[in-house]
């Protein structure tokens, strides 16, 4: 299944509550529940040109369908910033048409656009449907990743 009808925008403050379901369906996904307060944060950082994040929904027709969020920032390995592609969702009734494919081409295609260097992700070891797109359109780059929240 494919869907060649979908369009990608940029997020828009009138688009939040169409980005509210597809932002709770991620974190249902990967079982977290984000607070209200960061939830509203995020959206507003989202807009902020100030900021070096944003947003993009993927729209059939007048319904929402997928959204992604990207952060660019700054590396000691090159001169050109990276860009984080940080969430990726699409709705669960359309997942397999390609919308995910057309979300990270988005990226790319800004990320070229602000002069980056490099697009990367993360995605949990068992999104293994995902990792099958992620194997076709990027490379694998063999880091682990460790963290520690504070």
């Amino acid at each position: 299944m494919t869907a060649p009808d979908i369009a990608i925008r940029p997020l828009r403050r009138e688009d939040h509550a169409a980005w509210m379901p597809l932002w709770r369906g991620y974190q249902e996904f990967y079982k977290v529940d984000i607070a209200p307060e960061v939830t509203a944060v995020t959206f507003d950082r989202l807009l902020d040109p100030a900021e070096p994040m944003a947003g993009a929904l993927a729209w059939q027709g007048e319904r929402a369908v997928g959204m992604v969020h990207h952060i660019r920032h700054r590396s000691c390995w090159t001169v050109g910033d990276y860009c984080y592609l940080q969430d990726l969702f699409t709705a669960a009734d359309i997942r397999g048409a390609g919308i995910g494919r057309k979300l990270i081409e988005y990226v790319y295609d800004i990320a070229k656009q602000q002069g980056c260097s490099r697009v990367y992700w993360l995605t949990h070891e068992s999104n293994e449907v995902a990792m099958k797109l992620y194997d076709r359109i990027a490379d694998k780059s063999g880091f682990i990743q460790y963290r520690r929240i504070l």
